[in-house]
């Protein structure tokens, strides 16, 4: 268990790494959920090796008891009152200290390992961001086949779709170099849980540190297990699904044609030749013209009455 956030040690890298050590906070976003947060920093308490700081960021106006879970295991906590999950990632990076902010959902539990996994990367100074795993129930049943680590630039083909759609993991999952997000925030607000666009925050941060000229690793052995994913209706995964491209086209020009081939590729029904983890079950491209066209109108209404600068619309 976690005594006290100065008390935690220096993360080691694994040998052959350029860089010694490397200082790293694991940030945990959460809202309402004080019970899986205990869960959540109990399992943090047991990293092997432990990180230099936890920073607990609560997505409310202030909750009672998520501050004393907090105050318990001696982590830093702070508040993000205006919701949405990329509010919250945005405003732990600005608030941490450290050289790798590594994120957890207040839901997920981390396995002994993962810190250190996750963190081998990072002694390439070209590294922008690692990602691993997320084990849920329904993957744990699969008996899926052994996965290789993967490495994406944006020297590669098809960088960009392999970004963007899911094919270097997910948030729950992921430790982010600062030095790399200078600038605007990097995880844009209008996407994620609690945001208009329910979806992709994590694959768009991804692009633009690709775009930046940064590498991303997905290491499949670093594991978090999480509880089933929620799924919205095919409805509501469609209509975000459409303003996410339409946000795609719009923030990244020089990626517009790779774009469209993409989403025309995707439209015939043709598979991915890219490895995705996890792999979609094809339900939007399949569900029919009927709810692809409404999906695409309401998509389109819903990507043009979005303000860009949400936090000037929240004001």
């Amino acid at each position: 268990m976690i005594a006290s956030a100065n008390g935690l040690a220096h993360i080691t890298l694994t040998p052959g790494c350029k860089d010694a050590t490397l200082t790293v906070t694991v940030v945990i976003c959460t809202r309402n959920r004080p019970a899986n947060l205990r869960e959540c920093l109990c399992a943090v308490g047991r990293l092997d090796p432990l990180p230099d700081q936890v920073l607990v960021v609560d997505n409310t106006a202030g909750d009672d008891e998520t501050a004393r879970v907090s105050r318990e295991f001696g982590v830093r906590y702070i508040r993000e009152p205006l919701p949405g999950l990329s509010r919250a990632r945005n405003r732990g990076l600005a608030e941490c200290d450290t050289e790798i902010a590594a994120f957890l959902d207040d839901d997920a539990i981390p396995a002994a390992d993962w810190l250190g996994i996750l963190m081998a990367p990072f002694g390439e100074a070209t590294t922008g961001a690692s990602t691993g795993k997320v084990v849920t129930p329904e993957t744990n049943q699969k008996n899926l086949p052994p996965e290789n680590p993967r490495i994406l630039s944006n020297e590669q083909t098809r960088w960009f779709e392999i970004a963007t759609f899911g094919g270097m993991g997910l948030g729950s999952n992921i430790a982010i170099r600062k030095q790399a997000c200078t600038g605007a925030k990097l995880f844009e607000e209008r996407l994620g849980r609690g945001a208009p666009f329910q979806i992709g925050e994590e694959t768009y941060a991804l692009a633009r540190l690709l775009a930046g000229g940064y590498r991303v690793s997905y290491l499949p052995s670093a594991r978090v297990y999480h509880p089933p994913l929620t799924r919205d209706t095919i409805e509501n995964e469609a209509r975000n699904s459409i303003a996410y491209w339409l946000l795609l086209f719009s923030e990244f020009p020089a990626q517009r044609l790779n774009l469209v081939r993409f989403l025309l590729r995707r439209l015939r029904r043709k598979p991915l030749d890219w490895s995705r983890d996890p792999q979609e079950p094809g339900e939007i491209v399949t569900s029919g013209w009927r709810v692809l066209i409404k999906a695409g109108l309401q998509g389109l209404w819903l990507f043009l009455r979005t303000p860009r600068n949400l936090n000037s619309a929240n004001r």
